[in-house]
């Protein structure tokens, strides 16, 4: 498998995908390029066994994956424009959690937004002692998850703790992602992450490829029967005056003023 997405990277060694994110410079952040290619990378996997898993990390040391871009909302000028934004960032995350093998996000460092979504809709989650997940954007650009994404993560760590980390705009460290559940194992570094995602990628993808199958889709279709039009509420946060204000802020390096308008 050769990669056509510069900022991402792929690598099939004995029977394992590896998929990196590769923009360190930018904490890895995700251009659409790079979500495009994940999405097409767990969609068209090989089903002759070549392929028994699937590992997703970041490179650089410092942050599985920072989010989307945030220059790419610049051109949003419509409410068309956050519908197929979110549209196409929940093609992806459904791509991921579609895939056909076991996937594992081994995360070391940031994992917020957009990041923080995609490790949310790999099946297992394992981090290194500097795991710092979570989606600030109530401090940050005053936009919204869309409810996908929600029950995702309600799924997770439960609705109470989910509110309350949207509210609070704080990050969940290590100890207390293991706590709650989001990951299953901390390691104390990069290095054991990677150790361990490789022994743990070697060992469920030695089980019975159809049982995993079956488990993995008849959870999505659950979760997918209670499905939410929320086309209102982005439309409401992405074209408010308030998105842009944060968004300027943030590329700027500045603190947003909120108008709640």
């Amino acid at each position: 498998m050769n990669s056509e997405t510069p900022d991402l990277s792929e690598d099939l060694r004995d029977g394992v995908l590896w998929i990196t994110f590769e923009r360190p410079e930018a904490r890895n952040a995700l251009t659409f390029a790079m979500y495009e290619r994940l999405a097409s990378l767990c969609s068209d996997l090989p089903t002759d066994g070549t392929v028994r898993a699937v590992v997703i990390s970041g490179a650089g040391g410092k942050a599985f994956a920072a989010g989307t871009d945030m220059t790419q909302f610049r051109a949003f000028d419509t409410a068309q424009d956050a519908l197929d934004y979110e549209n196409r960032i929940d093609a992806v995350l459904e791509a991921v959690e579609r895939c056909l093998v076991p996937t594992i996000a081994a995360i070391n460092g940031a994992c917020t937004g957009g990041g923080g979504s995609i490790a949310a809709a790999c099946d297992i989650r394992i981090a290194s002692a500097s795991l710092k997940y979570g989606f600030p954007i109530a401090r940050t650009l005053g936009n919204c998850l869309a409810a996908g994404n929600l029950a995702r993560l309600s799924e997770l760590i439960g609705a109470g703790r989910v509110r309350e980390l949207i509210f609070t705009a704080r990050l969940i460290e290590a100890d207390e992602a293991l706590r709650v559940g989001l990951v299953s194992e901390v390691l104390p570094d990069e290095a054991s992450l990677m150790a361990r995602a490789k022994a743990l990628a070697d060992h469920v993808g030695s089980m019975a490829p159809l049982t995993l199958r079956a488990t993995k889709e008849a959870m999505r279709r659950t979760r997918a029967a209670t499905k939410v039009d929320d086309s209102d509420l982005i439309t409401m946060c992405y074209m408010s005056d308030d998105f842009r204000t944060g968004l300027e802020a943030f590329l700027g390096k500045r603190k947003p003023e909120w108008t709640g308008k």
